[in-house]
C-alpha cells in the first residue's frame, strides 16, 4: 500500500465517537455455533459503507478480534444498533439466543464521544489509516505541528507547562 509522505493530520473541528469493537472465541468446539454469528460483522459494515445517511463515517481493523469504527454521533450509532430493519439487531438477538449462556464466545465494546477540538491525530509516512481514510489529509506544520498545538483548546491540561516543554523540545527537532 502507498504511504503520503511527510506528516499529515487532519482538522479536530468535528465531533466524532470512536467505537472500539471486537469479538473472540472462548470455546474452540463450539466454533460451528459462534461462526455464524461472529461471521456478521463485514455484512454490517458493507451496510454501513452503503448508507451514507446512516452517520458511518469509517472503520480501521485492527487484526484479529477489533476494529475501530467512526460514526457522526452517539444518536446515529444507537439508532443502527436498534433498527430492527438493519443487519446488527438479528445478530445481537442471536448473540443473546445461543451464544450468551454457554460462552462460546464473547464480544466486546467501547463507546466514546469526542468533542471537536478534543482529539488529534498524526501521519508520518502513513498510508490512509484512521480517520485520515475518510477525512481530508492536511500538512501537520505551523498551527498543526505538534499534538499540544492541535489540542489547544481542549482544555487547561494541554496548557499545562509539562506540554509546553515538549512541544518546545518538538520544535526545536524540526
Amino acid at each position: 500500500m502507498t504511504y503520503v509522505p511527510g506528516r499529515q493530520t487532519i482538522e479536530n473541528n468535528q465531533d466524532v465517537v470512536v467505537f472500539l469493537i471486537g469479538a473472540r472465541v472462548n470455546k474452540w468446539w463450539l466454533l460451528p455455533l459462534s461462526l455464524p454469528i461472529l461471521a456478521s460483522m463485514p455484512r454490517m459494515l458493507r451496510e454501513l459503507a452503503k448508507d451514507p445517511s446512516s452517520g458511518f463515517l469509517g472503520v480501521q481493523n485492527l487484526g484479529l478480534g477489533g476494529m475501530v469504527q467512526y460514526w457522526r454521533s452517539v444518536e446515529d450509532l444507537n439508532r443502527y444498533a436498534h433498527d430492527r430493519s438493519r443487519k446488527h439487531r438479528p445478530a445481537w438477538l442471536a448473540y443473546m439466543q445461543k451464544i450468551l449462556g454457554n460462552g462460546a464466545a464473547g464480544v466486546w465494546h467501547e463507546t466514546y464521544a469526542v468533542k471537536a477540538g478534543n482529539y488529534e491525530v498524526v501521519y508520518t509516512n502513513m498510508p490512509p489509516i484512521g480517520q485520515g481514510r475518510f477525512r481530508p489529509l492536511v500538512s501537520a506544520t505551523g498551527e498543526r505541528a505538534t499534538a499540544a498545538r492541535r489540542l489547544r483548546g481542549a482544555g487547561s491540561e494541554h496548557a499545562s507547562s509539562e506540554h509546553a516543554a515538549a512541544e518546545r523540545a518538538t520544535e526545536a527537532e524540526a
